[in-house]
């Protein structure tokens, strides 16, 4: 749930040389008239990208819905991908919490511009903080000002609380013990998965419910994503599961499973890359949202490292093409890449089952994608 801190990230040997020697590429079209060349072209592209696995799914105009795999889905067994694998989306879950929070905003449950404490009266009070002075919005915006709680020294043994189950509250007692974050630009911008945790306990105060119950009510069930869950305290994924990969001190270790009760509303959910982007293209394209909070959820600020950051969304801009999305990076070692246009038509959703990779590969693979995909 760690946001992605660049775009060029060394290879791991272990991996890449076990990939290119799969020839694992699979692939499921829904419309056969579509010009499926910039597919192929993507999956042979991706081939090089040093990760595991890769997991692909599209929408487009023309071509409907489409997913694909190239690599291995487990190392030990040998399973390609198919497009079809359950991963952990980590931080892509802000673009599903931020849309629980909108609805509630259009339902005048929620108002933006509120501050936290009006929601959650006397916990943020501190030395460094005082929830009288952090709104809704900025949370979603992270402009808060309030540290990421796995900037703990707890948190610093990645392994050591693998197991373990933590509530949300625990998380947002844990970061208001450190000092603020010294490094924001002048937007205020500092990315920090404590802003996501205390919205998913706004949403319970004001709905009765958990953040999974309504993200079910108002997002998969209505959307019929079958393959989209909270895993709550549950360590393993569904059948078929990306496995993930790490490298620590010279070997190659599966991470996958876990407890990541912890991340909550900041990056638990557990999907297929056919469901994120079915959620992409519904939110994009106005079916989860009014027009003016669809407008609020993309009124970005500059988020220090060259991109632009709206209400749970990233939005993406390269030679004159502007996609929005939101990328995510569990510490299992899953990672996802995503990119939509701005009116929802065209959506591209990869899960990654491998910590490193050539990320401009996958990156510059997106954006071909997208602009082939008329």
């Amino acid at each position: 749930m760690r946001r992605r801190k660049s775009l060029a990230v060394a290879l791991t040997l272990a991996i890449s040389t076990s990939v290119l020697a799969a020839p694992a590429v699979s692939a499921t079209l829904t419309t056969p008239r579509c010009d499926t060349r910039p597919l192929w072209s993507a999956l042979k592209s991706l081939r090089g990208a040093g990760a595991s696995g890769i997991s692909m799914a599209i929408e487009s105009p023309r071509c409907g819905a489409w997913k694909g795999g190239v690599g291995l889905a487990d190392l030990r067994t040998g399973r390609p991908v198919t497009g079809d694998e359950h991963s952990r989306i980590a931080s892509d879950t802000k673009a599903w919490v931020a849309t629980v929070v909108l609805q509630l905003t259009a339902e005048g449950r929620i108002r933006l511009d509120d501050s936290v404490d009006h929601y959650l009266p006397g916990l943020i009070r501190s030395r460094h903080y005082d929830g009288r002075r952090i709104t809704v919005r900025q949370l979603l915006q992270h402009t808060s000002g309030l540290p990421d709680y796995l900037d703990a020294p707890y948190w610093e043994d990645e392994t050591a609380h693998r197991w373990e189950h933590f509530e949300p509250l625990w998380t947002v007692r844990q970061a208001l013990e450190l000092p603020p974050p010294t490094d924001r630009p002048a937007s205020g911008f500092s990315y920090s998965n404590t802003n996501y945790n205390l919205a998913g306990l706004i949403v319970t105060e004001v709905t009765g419910h958990s953040i999974a119950t309504e993200i079910q009510r108002r997002i998969t069930g209505p959307l019929g994503l079958r393959h989209t869950s909270w895993p709550g305290d549950r360590t393993t994924l569904p059948s078929p599961a990306l496995r993930a990969y790490v490298e620590r001190g010279g070997k190659l270790r599966d991470w996958t499973d876990w407890n990541v009760s912890g991340s909550d509303a900041s990056g638990a959910l557990v999907s297929t890359a056919a469901d994120v982007t079915v959620f992409w293209t519904a939110l994009l394209g106005g079916r989860l949202l009014p027009p003016a909070q669809l407008a609020e959820m993309k009124r970005t600020v500059p988020d220090g490292e060259g991109g632009r950051y709206g209400l749970g969304v990233e939005r993406y801009e390269k030679d004159g093409l502007v996609t929005w999305g939101h990328s995510g990076f569990m510490e299992t070692g899953h990672k996802l890449r995503n990119a939509v246009t701005g009116n929802g038509s065209r959506s591209v959703t990869l899960l990654v089952g491998s910590e490193e990779f050539d990320e401009d590969r996958v990156d510059a693979t997106l954006g071909r994608l997208i602009r082939d995909l008329r």
